[in-house]
């Protein structure tokens, strides 16, 4: 897939206020600080489309994207650590969660892991309630670039190995890094084979 045009189109608090659009889509989500608006960025081409941060929480709303005219890109709120207090992040958790089980027209969501660090018990949570909700999704694993490589296989392997013994075949993995580009191809591929279907 080559992507032309990128265009932001609104930021919503809730599915309700998403895009009325019978448009495929493909949500983003991962703990807060794994790195999902530097790939983001660098999925369609163009820097700060996404709004990057050193500080964990930045993304607040749901940020819809047209993409090509014929696809959208849905940036959610990042879970986990955040600066923020406990409400606010249960809110946070609530309207992700809401999303996910009522955006009628999504295709896809795109589980951000951060490869460079063991596996969190969140993202455990979040892979298995998807899992139960019967959301599909596929594993993105991030910043290959910022760890030893043996380290970040190592963590790979030891994901794969947690989730066979709750799941019968595994969900599809994705390893990224936006420095060098690796994985773009690979989801970009993914995702026209998706809107084909």
């Amino acid at each position: 897939m080559l992507i032309t045009s990128v265009s932001f189109v609104v930021s919503s608090p809730r599915v309700s206020d998403c895009p009325n659009s019978s448009l495929p889509e493909f949500a983003f989500i991962g703990r807060s600080n794994v790195g999902k608006s530097s790939l983001i960025n660098m999925l369609v081409g163009k820097s700060g489309i996404a709004k990057t941060s050193s500080t964990p929480g930045k993304t607040q709303l749901i940020n819809h994207f047209l993409i090509n005219e014929k696809w959208f890109l849905a940036d959610l709120p990042g879970y986990g650590y955040a600066r923020v207090s406990k409400r606010t992040r249960e809110q946070w958790t609530s309207r992700m969660r809401e999303y996910l089980i009522k955006r009628v027209n999504l295709s896809c969501v795109f589980m951000l892991i951060d490869g460079s660090i063991a596996f969190q018990n969140s993202d455990h949570q979040m892979i298995s309630w998807m899992g139960e909700k019967g959301i599909p999704f596929v594993i993105v694993i991030t910043k290959f670039d910022k760890a030893n490589q043996r380290l970040i296989k190592k963590n790979v392997e030891l994901i794969k190995e947690i989730l066979q013994q709750e799941w019968e075949t595994l969900p599809a993995f994705y390893i990224t890094s936006c420095k060098t580009k690796k994985g773009k191809p690979e989801l970009l591929s993914f995702i026209s084979s998706v809107i084909e279907s």
